[in-house]
């Protein structure tokens, strides 16, 4: 597998303390330099035409040198070539760079190749290829050094951890001894959600207009934790706001704030299939005589994530609460699913609360759910693709169970952490309420998943490790893992699915990201990096299919880009600055009847780009 072999090229560069690897098929006495010096010996120096065509081939095919490097050798997402590497220089990078694990496996140059690609990159130079620049680049291979010494582990010493360390240091280990961590057959659970206080709608904030698409959004009254702002006073906002802005023109058209004893965490808007209420989190309201008495705040001494908390129903005309239930828990994430349910996840639970459940708006109440005790971890963020429900899982033990992998990757930045144990994807079918499939992964603590419209492949970003992977939803294979920006938290494909767009956040690193990173879906390398705001966490494809919008926790605003072009082109201010979290599209048809096209599971109601069903505004 690709990831074994970046992995064995990365722990002999950390071994010798160098920029020297060395793959399996290394010599184990003879000098590379004598045997490199030996094969390339045979090159008919005198064809320069057909060396040359050799070259061509490789940099546009067997290598795809263009893809990184660029067409002409001038740079893309790797350096430029144009002054011109000597074969060995050429060598040295595939035999140390891990970023070129790929390649090199792919090309297997022989020295042949090497001297041809170098020989080619310099006409992209503009610069002489004759049989005695030729000659040059053939002795350029005798300067090899042998890097099989550093290869060997027999030359250093190896303490008792260092062989434990050994037995897991590829992922291939995990995949073959991974044991299943859910239990077997139906875990479904059920919850009674409670109403515990109705509220006064009020007045209507706007009036929708037939064949308008609006954005919804919901923000927090937190600020930028750790950024030193000028005016940071000017984030905190109060209290939750319910925001309602023009698709079309890229502004606010209404809002309302909540009193200011409803201020809580929220990390998520949820608007119901229909398009009529807006779901945001709530305070925990007292269980005795909880009609009687104002809402409360946290439980003494539990930190506001690690406490479960009412949801609020709010009108999404008026924008004011409607009704407070008790759902069991702290809603982090929801989502529609099949156009029909709410599916919820959260950040703590009661001891009777559920984890992560399906909900009918129509009737408030759960249809079904599960429970972290039967899945074998600490659930975090849940996602669908209308078929299943993936729940992110992560091993607890690490700190209070909602929190605990999120402690555990800071302190693995840190460097306070060596490794973790592994974190996994579990599959859920919500007819049998079964886990069906786990799907582990590379890395620490992952934030999102997006599945292709085809099923085929599912996308995690991994916010400790900062990088991205590709995994085959039927084999559980991993098909390519790919850098990103700091600590990576949402993610959205483009309308063709060529690309992923890549919200870098610094989950777990600081929060200080402020990139998208773009990456091609085939190749799984990044074509461009956008800058955008500060802490940016959920990412979406609009209705429209060409513009990518993403959501900013420090900056306060909404900021939208041009998917083809790959620039920003507006930045939302949220009424005081309250934090962005999560983003809901909604159209109102020719009869005034609204849908929800698009929120933060994918695409509804029929509109769906990569179908070519659009939805302009």
């Amino acid at each position: 597998m690709i990831q074994t072999n970046l992995t064995w090229r990365l722990i002999a560069v950390l071994s010798a303390a160098v920029l020297g690897a060395c793959g399996p098929s290394a010599p184990d006495s003879d000098s590379v330099a004598e045997s490199a010096a030996d094969s390339a010996s045979g090159i008919d120096v005198s064809n320069i035409d057909a060396l040359l065509a050799r070259g061509e081939e490789i940099y546009f095919g067997t290598g795809e040198c263009w893809d990184c490097h660029g067409n002409s050798g001038e740079g893309n997402t790797a350096p430029s070539l144009l002054h011109a590497p000597s074969a060995f220089d050429i060598q040295y990078m595939l035999d140390t760079n891990p970023e070129m694990g790929d390649v090199a496996e792919a090309l297997d140059a022989s020295s042949e190749d090497l001297v041809a690609s170098a020989a080619y990159i310099r006409t992209l130079a503009n610069l002489d290829v004759n049989a005695a620049i030729v000659d040059e680049l053939v002795a350029s291979l005798a300067s090899a050094r042998d890097y099989s010494f550093y290869a060997s582990a027999d030359n250093f010493v190896i303490t008792p951890r260092d062989e434990l360390i050994q037995q897991v240091e590829g992922f291939d280990t995990v995949l073959a001894d991974w044991e299943r961590k859910s239990a077997t057959g139906n875990i479904m659970h059920t919850y009674d959600i409670r109403s515990v206080r109705t509220y006064d709608a009020g007045e209507p904030k706007f009036t929708p207009e037939a064949g308008k698409v609006y954005f919804y959004e919901a923000t927090g009254a937190g600020y930028p934790a750790g950024i030193d702002f000028p005016n940071a006073g000017q984030f905190d906002a109060g209290s939750t706001h319910v925001v309602v802005g023009d698709a079309a023109t890229k502004e606010v058209i209404a809002y309302h704030r909540f009193p200011d004893e409803m201020r809580t965490s929220i990390h998520s808007t949820a608007v119901t299939p229909d398009g009529r209420y807006v779901y945001v989190a709530g305070p925990r309201p007292s269980f005795a005589g909880a009609e009687d008495r104002p809402i409360g705040t946290p439980r003494p001494g539990v930190s506001r994530l690690d406490s479960p908390s009412s949801l609020i129903k709010a009108d999404a005309i008026t924008l004011q609460p409607v009704e407070q239930f008790v759902i069991g828990g702290r809603m982090h994430h929801a989502q529609i699913f099949q156009d029909r349910y709410m599916l919820v996840d959260t950040f703590a639970r009661d001891i009777d609360g559920l984890d992560v459940f399906l909900m009918d708006p129509e009737t408030d109440e759960v249809i079904g759910g599960v429970r972290d005790e039967e899945l074998g971890g600490v659930s975090y963020t849940s996602f669908t693709d209308n078929e299943y429900i993936y729940i992110l899982m992560q091993p607890g033990g690490y700190g209070a169970s909602s929190i605990s992998a999120y402690i555990a990757a800071s302190a693995y930045n840190r460097g306070q952490f060596a490794t973790m144990r592994p974190f996994w994807v579990t599959k859920v079918d919500p007819e049998s309420w079964e886990v069906v499939q786990e799907y582990p992964y590379p890395g620490f603590r992952a934030n999102w998943i997006i599945i292709d419209s085809a099923q085929e492949f599912m996308y995690v970003p991994v916010g400790a490790n900062s990088y991205l992977n590709k995994i085959n939803l039927e084999t559980g294979e991993i098909a390519w893992t790919t850098p990103t920006g700091i600590g990576p938290y949402g993610a959205a494909l483009n309308a063709d699915e060529s690309e992923i767009w890549v919200a870098d956040k610094g989950e777990t690193t600081g929060m200080f990201g402020r990139t998208m990173t773009v990456i091609d879906t085939e190749r799984g390398r990044a074509v461009e990096t956008v800058f955008s705001g500060y802490q940016v966490d959920h990412v979406l494809l609009a209705p429209n299919g060409r513009e990518m919008w993403g959501t900013s926790n420090a900056d306060g605003r909404v900021y939208v880009f041009d998917a083809q072009e790959r620039v920003q082109t507006h930045a939302i201010d949220m009424p005081n600055f309250g934090d962005a979290h999560g983003l809901v599209f909604v159209w109102y048809d020719d009869g005034l009847v609204p849908h929800v096209v698009r929120d933060q599971g994918g695409f509804h109601s029929g509109i769906d780009p990569v179908l070519g069903n659009v939805l302009e505004y």
